[in-house]
């Protein structure tokens, strides 16, 4: 049956090494995880199964870019799959909804945040799903490259949408990130299938280079053979901007890819890419995730990547076709100094942790936030905002229980008594009520859920479910505003100081990790053993030949990255002053992080509220480490 499925289907005679394995654990019920080099097929490793298993297989996804190219992969191949995202018109959405009931979809892929919607969760509970599959599934441990929180809630999901297997998929994960994201599913070692992350056709070089001969050394790469498929990789869109600008002039076909250009002119650019048209994208991370094209020769990193295993997937874009393929960095470490800083910015201060514990215990039995709100209010930006949720879950202080839109407004698109008579008896009596506490204010009416339940106790699930209805049959237009995360608080009487010294020293190992991360990548670029070997034992893959001897380091040359030292002549800068603005105008004394992130620029609500970015000293010292400026203020500073 797998074989069959596999030529009808895909075209393809047999599998590759580990997908047979996978497969074969999901169709005989079990739940399984995919640890796969990137381009190594994973993919194919749920849509597969999809066709052979009787219901919905749901598909978590990380990007939108992500979805689209794997959703024209299953159309080419005549697979019935869709998405639901926050590009569609309501009309497109209603129409998948309405073929996913009718049994016309095998697979849907959503992001994890589509989960927080009140409305899509009401909608999965009605729909039998076969298989939960996680795509970049890394994203569930804290101690993976780029931990996402909402991750963390998809076991409680897999439980609240009676989702019997889960497929766990991702390219670059290591051995403690494998066993954390396993266990969190119940997935036994036997069911992980992971094949190794050495790839003999690509050359791996690092180019060790001052900032100033970078251009020149790129330019050359590139005319060595302009004809090759090339991704070159920046950090900054206004790099991927001037970039592709000096290699045009150069007389190469470069163009610029990055997240702030417009959504149909990055598609336009990524098929022209993927035909041949273009042969050099100049590139942010925001280019590459799905990216399926076979042939592309040279994986170029002009700016340094943000861990091993950010590189190890963007080179693994390179040479899919197994033909040799060219990766090279052209290194310094210049720009190691802004990605510190931004790890450091990151962990709050502690009195921003206790400003939450504090709105925590006023109240004693269910905690109701609008996250963004009670975010601003506590100077926490929205990643630590979210991660703090997750600790507090997993340290026994709340329990996560729902979301739900705070405010439903609708406008009706036929007179309201038209719709109510389509009613008899108790129903009509119900759609009335409805519209009664439903008042008007020219053309919406925002319901009023308390006063509907107070008066006639009616359920707020029936409540949506008949406005899903009434848009359905096209009689309303409907729109939810203010999401709200509802907690069930299951340690009331806790102390905030502990606590608050607890989460604070969580935050600091995570630092700690992210950190220790830039510096192994570091320590890889400039090893004396053999690149291949050394990204091989990084993800545990102990198989990988010692010398490759299509790397750098086995041609004879290891790198070693140069570093400009930055030195600041603080005695010379009006700091001090700089500093007795911002605090003058913060509602509360500042602590020595609040003071350091605002020198180097990193951006806070409390700078958003303050207008910070309109006094003098913000951001004049962002190329100094954290650890320098935070030195400098607590000597200084805050000893006047």
């Amino acid at each position: 049956m797998i074989h069959s499925t596999l030529q009808h289907y895909f075209g393809f005679n047999q599998l590759r090494q580990g997908q047979e394995a996978v497969i074969q654990r999901i169709l005989d019920g079990h739940s399984a995880a995919a640890i796969f080099p990137t381009g190594s097929g994973k993919s194919l490793c749920y849509q597969l199964p999809a066709l052979l298993l009787p219901n919905l297989t749901l598909v978590i996804s990380p990007l939108l870019a992500l979805m689209d190219d794997q959703l024209a992969f299953l159309h080419a191949h005549n697979i019935p799959a869709e998405s639901i995202n926050s590009t569609q018109t309501k009309e497109e959405t209603q129409r998948i909804y309405a073929d996913i009931k009718n049994g016309k979809v095998k697979i849907l892929m959503v992001s994890v945040e589509r989960l927080n919607n009140e409305r899509f969760r009401h909608f999965l509970k009605q729909i039998p799903l076969s298989l939960l599959v996680i795509d970049e599934a890394h994203c569930l441990s804290e101690w993976g490259h780029n931990f996402r929180p909402d991750y963390l809630k998809l076991p409680k999901y897999q439980t609240l949408f009676n989702i019997p297997q889960v497929l766990l998929l991702t390219a670059t994960a290591t051995p403690k990130v494998i066993q954390d994201m396993s266990e969190k599913f119940g997935i036994p070692s036997e069911n992980v299938i992971t094949t190794g992350f050495y790839r003999s056709n690509l050359d791996l070089t690092i180019l060790p280079a001052e900032e100033s001969q970078k251009d020149a050394i790129l330019i050359s790469q590139c005319k060595a053979d302009p004809s090759l498929p090339t991704i070159v990789y920046v950090t900054l869109q206004k790099t991927a901007e001037t970039v592709a600008n000096r290699l045009q002039a150069q007389g190469i076909n470069a163009k610029a890819y990055h997240a702030g250009l417009d959504a149909t002119l990055r598609k336009d650019l990524q098929r022209r890419f993927m035909n041949g048209e273009i042969q050099c994208m100049v590139a942010t991370i925001a280019f590459g995730m799905g990216i399926d094209k076979s042939n592309i020769r040279r994986v170029i990193h002009f700016d340094l990547p943000k861990s091993i295993e950010g590189y190890s997937q963007e080179i693994g874009r390179a040479g899919r076709d197994g033909l040799p393929s060219y990766c090279s960095v052209i290194g310094n470490q210049n720009g190691l100094t802004v990605l510190e800083n931004f790890i450091y910015g990151d962990t709050p201060d502690k009195q921003n942790l206790i400003a939450v514990l504090e709105d925590l215990q006023a109240h004693s039995q269910q905690w109701e936030i609008l996250p963004t709100r009670l975010a601003s209010d506590c100077n926490l930006r929205a990643l630590p905002f979210k991660t703090l949720l997750v600790y507090l879950e997993l340290r026994g202080l709340i329990q996560s229980q729902y979301a739900y839109y705070a405010e439903y407004r609708f406008k009706c698109l036929i007179p309201d008594e038209n719709i109510v008579a389509q009613f008899q008896g108790e129903r009509q009596q119900f759609v009335q009520q409805l519209f009664d506490y439903a008042p008007k204010a020219k053309i919406w009416r925002t319901l009023d859920f308390d006063g509907l339940y107070q008066r006639h106790h009616v359920d707020r699930q029936r409540v949506m479910a008949a406005l899903e209805y009434f848009q359905e049959k096209n009689w309303i237009e409907l729109e939810t505003k203010q999401l709200t995360e509802v907690y069930r608080i299951e340690q009331p009487n806790f102390s905030i100081e502990q606590e608050a010294e607890a989460l604070f020293t969580l935050f600091k190992d995570k630092e700690c990790s992210e950190i220790h991360r830039i510096h192994a990548m570091i320590n890889l670029f400039e090893s004396p053993q053999c690149l291949s070997h050394q990204l091989a034992q990084y993800f545990s893959d102990q198989n990988a030949p010692k010398h490759c001897g299509h790397c750098s380091v086995c041609r004879g040359h290891q790198a070693l990255l140069p570093k400009s030292e930055t030195s600041i002549a603080f005695d010379t800068m009006p700091l001090t002053t700089w500093c007795q603005a911002f605090i003058l105008a913060c509602p509360t004394k500042p602590s020595a992080e609040a003071l350091t992130r605002f020198l180097l620029g990193i951006s806070n609500p409390l700078h958003t509220h303050i207008k910070a970015r309109q006094l003098a000293g913000f951001g004049q010292l962002e190329q100094v480490p954290f650890q320098t400026v935070r030195d400098w203020v607590q000597r200084t500073v805050l000893k006047i």
